[in-house]
């Protein structure tokens, strides 16, 4: 898989997009985008595959089942997957995966979505066959961005507060959460934890919460307060995933070196509803 873009632009650039163009994906892009969902690798080395799915010459009843609640207009093209579900990490690795794909087509000028739970969940599992033991968390719609968004596609994003971010204080963090990263004290880091910032989230709620001690960055999920979890999908854990993939990549964009444990971290407090989930460890 590879990149022609720079990192920062490429996640600069993508966006939620839920009102496409009717116009199919050129051939060489989507070609392209298929052979990168074979590519995929992910950090905890969780059983992941993802499958493109045409809707465009569905009959009319059986593409309506394959449904998004009006959600999405115009899409024809979607990316779903399964995980399996024996990883102790399946969501962060599945998380990790889609969103590479995402950033690999965003360079292209084609527009995603992440839906985890406004789609016909199984319609899909049939239509990719999925396995007793795997799960279908979410999946994308992927196409050309329409030039004027839908009624829906406005109000969603409003509700959601999409292109509103917290702050660098709420969400980095230096030896323990009672001390706020400075933005200015660790230009190291400063363009990895930017570009995790701006990260998709479910439902925009930025789980994600960092606490930096020495050449470890510790990664801690807060769950949101009622936000329980969709059916047997945690979507929260799958936002870290996310996380993960904005952050690791542009570390090594720039040079840096490091691996993801898991080895909880000792003296820190931990914020209310917050639960440790990961370390990169600079080499």
């Amino acid at each position: 898989m590879e990149l022609f873009k720079l990192i920062t632009e490429i996640i600069k650039q993508r966006k939620s997009c839920r009102t496409f163009e009717p116009k199919p994906i050129e051939k060489e892009i989507l070609e392209k985008i298929t052979d990168s969902l074979a590519n995929i690798t992910v950090p905890f080395g969780s059983k992941v595959r993802f499958q493109l799915i045409d809707i465009s010459n569905l009959p009319d009843e059986e593409s309506k089942k394959l449904g998004t609640y009006r959600i999405i207009k115009g899409a024809k093209t979607f990316i779903t997957g399964a995980v399996v579900s024996d990883s102790a990490k399946c969501w962060e690795d599945f998380g990790y995966g889609l969103e590479k794909i995402i950033l690999f087509a965003t360079q292209f000028e084609i527009g995603t979505c992440w839906l985890g739970g406004t789609f016909n969940r199984a319609s899909f599992s049939k239509k990719i066959n999925l396995q007793p033991n795997e799960i279908l968390p979410a999946i994308t719609p992927i196409g050309y961005p329409a030039q004027k968004s839908s009624l829906t596609d406005s109000a969603i994003r409003k509700m959601a507060g999409s292109d509103k971010r917290k702050l660098w204080n709420e969400l980095f963090f230096k030896e323990s959460f009672n001390n706020p990263l400075n933005e200015a004290g660790d230009e190291t880091y400063y363009q990895p934890l930017s570009m995790l910032r701006l990260a998709p989230s479910a439902s925009n709620r930025q789980p994600w919460r960092i606490v930096k001690q020495n050449n470890k960055l510790h990664f801690y999920l807060q769950r949101t307060t009622g936000y329980n979890k969709l059916v047997s999908v945690d979507l929260q854990r799958i936002d870290m995933g996310i996380a993960m993939c904005h952050f690791e990549l542009t570390a090594k964009h720039i040079g840096l070196k490091g691996d993801w444990i898991t080895e909880t971290p000792s003296v820190i407090n931990l914020l209310p509803r917050t639960e440790y989930i990961v370390s990169w460890v600079e080499k």
